[in-house]
């Protein structure tokens, strides 16, 4: 097995790796850019340094169809935070750059076909608690890496877990993944030195309430309670907690969510069974596969694509599937949902599906009883009511199709649909 594993990651890493031409057309057109800032910043007499951030720092970039390559504006501190996104879009003037906006606004620029530079503003400073913003962290954050990773073979084994993550929908700490970050990647093939036991280490992890995985690779805290008391609740929620080496308060796996985990622990141990290389291959959903065996099982099917006014990218990505999971929440009432998807392709719009058979009841909650006033508006409203301690409920036939549940939802919760940012929901199947 394990000559054959190697073989099999030995052809995985010659097709995750890009090519030496675009490796060298990524630094052309990175030289080429921060020349231009470089000149913009002398031209508007502002005090910043340009470094390049993200995997294409670190020499762990992976094979894609579109590059997404980090540049760092680090203004000296003298600047104040609520004006480091507009100095860095002076920074850029005339480059067409998009402006992002997040908890701090970036840019994003496209600089050729299949490559963008997101261009981040952030401070420079030396001690991490003085970060205003998490990107001011970046630079210790390629630094610990270049340091840490100097071998060839570690980095290629980086490679092949973010290219492991990222076709199985786990790379990105954006809300619509809760995933992994690439920097919490690095830091975990790193700490087991090498991919499979980064594999093997996830797939036996447990993470039932305060029985969480603590990772510290520095040993920056004196043992795992203390960790848990010295970092803020909101950075304990995640199943998974890895101290940044960098800065100790900071939790590089806050945003990896339990659902996100636990899909990705059945990959995990589904490749340990059979390694295959085709779990580095992003899978397409075949909706006409799932389609035809719906049908054949005599299930339901429903094909929708769903618009927000937000903005394309995190925003807008966590905005639909938002209201994903409550459409899921909300036809689960009428029907046994047996599939379902969502498509996020980092615009304005998502794609998802229900496959799912027709329930035969659904129960809805009433008033207690001694609401005498809203007792009778639930018993007008509803034929089939009944009292459960001392509670009234509703018992009724479900008599319609998926199709016909979305037009009804539709109509019914108009309001709400665009009080959650969604401006349409077209019926495509």
């Amino acid at each position: 097995m394990t000559k054959n594993t190697d073989s099999i990651l030995e052809y995985v890493l010659a097709n995750v790796k890009p090519s030496e031409k675009e490796l060298r057309e990524i630094k052309k057109k990175l030289a080429e850019y921060t020349e231009k800032i470089r000149k913009n910043l002398r031209r508007i007499k502002v005090n910043a340094d340009i470094f390049v951030g993200g995997s294409a720092a670190k020499g762990t970039l992976i094979k894609k169809d579109v590059y997404d390559i980090d540049l760092f504006l680090r203004f000296d501190k003298k600047y104040k935070n609520e004006i480091l996104s507009d100095l860095a879009e002076k920074a850029i003037s005339g480059m067409r750059g998009m402006r992002v906006h997040g908890s701090r606004d970036y840019f994003r620029i496209k600089i050729s076909e299949g490559i963008f530079l997101e261009i981040v503003p952030v401070r420079r400073i030396k001690n991490p608690a003085e970060a205003e913003n998490v990107t001011d962290l970046s630079y210790s954050h390629v630094n610990y890496i270049k340091k840490k990773v100097k071998s060839q073979k570690l980095l290629d084994e980086i490679r092949l877990a973010k290219a492991f993550c990222y076709a199985n929908n786990a790379y990105g700490a954006e809300s619509y993944v809760r995933g992994f970050s690439g920097y919490a990647i690095e830091l975990l093939v790193y700490h087991y030195k090498g991919f499979l036991k980064f594999v093997k280490e996830i797939a036996k992890m447990k993470y039932h309430g305060n029985n969480k995985s603590v990772i510290d690779i520095e040993k920056r805290h004196k043992n795992k309670g203390s960790i848990l008391i010295d970092l803020n609740e909101a950075k304990l929620k995640s199943p998974i907690i890895l101290v940044d080496p960098t800065y100790k308060q900071r939790n590089v796996l806050a945003a990896l969510s339990e659902e996100t985990l636990g899909n990705f622990q059945n990959t995990c141990k589904k490749f340990l069974k059979k390694p295959s290389a085709a779990f580095f291959l992003q899978k397409k959903i075949d909706l006409e596969k799932i389609k035809k065996n719906s049908y054949s099982k005599g299930y339901d099917f429903l094909e929708l694509k769903m618009t927000t006014n937000k903005q394309e990218g995190d925003i807008a990505g966590s905005k639909l599937l938002k209201f994903y999971r409550h459409l899921s929440e909300e036809a689960g009432k009428f029907f046994d949902i047996k599939e379902k998807g969502f498509e996020y392709n980092r615009e304005k719009s998502a794609k998802i599906f229900f496959a799912g058979k027709k329930r035969q009841w659904i129960v809805t909650n009433g008033p207690t009883v001694d609401d005498k006033s809203n007792s009778e508006r639930f018993r007008a409203a509803h034929r089939s009511v009944f009292i459960k301690n001392s509670r009234l409920y509703s018992k009724e036939g479900i008599n319609l199709t998926l199709k016909e549940f979305i037009r009804k939802f539709k109509d019914k919760n108009q309001k709400k649909i665009g009080d959650m940012s969604i401006t349409r929901i077209e019926i495509l199947d």
